[in-house]
């Protein structure tokens, strides 16, 4: 919910923009016209952004309370090194097919930090990316390894990477990323993801998960 309402007011801001563009460029006058066209569709051109990223933050989540998983991954096999990849997050559950023998999974953050915290803003999360392949690097059968997007920002506006890139330490708010390093594929097994102090973990959930781990 947090970062719904985070994304309503960017676009609220964005509307608001967006009216005051539109009323520069229609007032009457020619003295300084050019100057008023120019800010104004360049308020325009702000407006469009700024609804972008409202749109792009909608694709977040608040971190769950210390102690509930963010994920659930459950691994079913199809075929010789083809796996089912059940993924499941809060209320959403989805079905992945991919190659290999090893899976990993991104995942991006956004923290807030000082003033943001103590206001009780909430940590942010969004999983990007599950990726398998195989141990070696050219498979018998020239099987290919699986890459699968599970997010992507629209129109390539990209407020964390944006704010990865720039390199800013901003006072508020810091982007960073996540990783459950490449684990065994294994038929049956279950894994809870959960973000504890040392990065994203995939804790087994019964027996064929804690045997995959034991032999990796």
């Amino acid at each position: 919910m947090q970062y719904n309402g985070l994304a309503w007011a960017v676009a609220l801001a964005a509307l608001l923009v967006l009216v005051l563009g539109g009323r520069m460029l229609l007032r009457r006058g020619w003295f300084l016209g050019w100057l008023r066209g120019t800010c104004g569709l360049g308020l325009l051109a702000l407006a469009g952004v700024a609804g972008v990223v409202a749109w792009d933050l909608r694709s977040y989540a608040a971190l769950p309370p210390a102690g509930e998983p963010l994920a659930t991954i459950s691994i079913e096999a199809r075929g010789s090194q083809r796996y089912l990849v059940s993924l499941q997050e809060g209320g959403t559950r989805r079905d992945l097919l991919v190659n290999g023998e090893l899976w990993q999974l991104d995942a991006r953050l956004f923290d807030w930090k000082g003033l943001a915290t103590l206001i009780g803003l909430r940590s942010g999360y969004r999983l990007e990316l599950l990726a398998a392949r195989y141990r070696q690097a050219d498979p018998q059968g020239g099987a290919e390894s699986s890459r699968i997007m599970l997010a992507r920002s629209p129109y390539g506006v990209d407020l964390w990477r944006w704010l990865r890139e720039s390199g800013w330490d901003l006072p508020l708010l810091d982007a960073r990323g996540a990783r459950v390093t490449f684990l065994p594929l294994a038929d049956g097994a279950i894994y809870s993801i959960r973000l504890g102090s040392t990065g994203m973990l995939a804790e087994p959930q019964n027996q064929a998960g804690r045997e995959a781990l034991t032999h990796r």
